[in-house]
């Protein structure tokens, strides 16, 4: 258990590295990263294990979705983590237990189910302008981490670009708070502390 803390600590210092905000080039000689979208205010440009020292612009922009898709898959865990902690539970499986317990305690199909639905939105939840049936005029995303494809607008292209930078560093700031909020949650259990003190 200690190494899988550990290995959380250490993936989550990526949620650090500040994202893309405009084109750069891509050598490493001449990549400041120091003004990408996230590096904001209280720490600005946060690199403590210097994974951006040596790296060129490709290379970023590839740690940046990891630190965006870590990010989203965090606010998921932090809801659901909470939300089974609090006793909801899908029709039949009020019997499984939250938190670490249920990992043991869920049926050999359900993790099959889980595992089916994890490859299903891998595959589908990133930008599909290479994908094969395709609209050949779909050119891709606006930026790294936009899954619209040239369906679902709800209002983002009539906003300005300072509008939608700021709610991309919303984003962003978001996901590293879940990250750090998930392995809170997670050493706490372990610790024996109660999550949720009222229940």
């Amino acid at each position: 258990m200690k190494s899988a803390i550990f290995a959380s600590l250490l993936a989550s210092a990526a949620a650090f590295a500040p994202s893309q905000q405009g084109s750069k080039a891509s050598t490493a000689l001449n990549a400041d990263f120091s003004k990408e979208l996230g590096a904001q205010m209280p720490l600005g440009f946060f690199d403590p294990m210097g994974m951006t020292a040596d790296i060129d612009q490709d290379e970023f922009d590839r740690l940046r979705w990891v630190e965006l898709k870590h990010g989203r898959v965090a606010m998921l865990a932090v809801v659901g983590y909470l939300t089974t902690y609090a006793g909801v539970r899908f029709p039949g499986a009020e019997e499984i237990p939250a938190g670490f317990a249920a990992l043991s305690a869920t049926p050999g199909m359900v993790w099959a189910q889980m595992i089916a639905t994890w490859a299903t939105m891998e595959a589908a939840n990133r930008d599909q302008k290479d994908t094969m049936g395709v609209n050949s005029g779909w050119t891709g995303g606006e930026f790294i981490g936009d899954f619209r494809n040239g369906f679902i607008d709800f209002g983002w292209d009539k906003q300005t670009d300072e509008w939608k930078m700021k709610k991309r560093a919303v984003e962003l700031n978001n996901g590293r708070a879940a990250q750090m909020g998930i392995l809170g949650l997670m050493v706490h259990e372990q610790l024996g502390n109660q999550i949720i003190p009222s229940l």
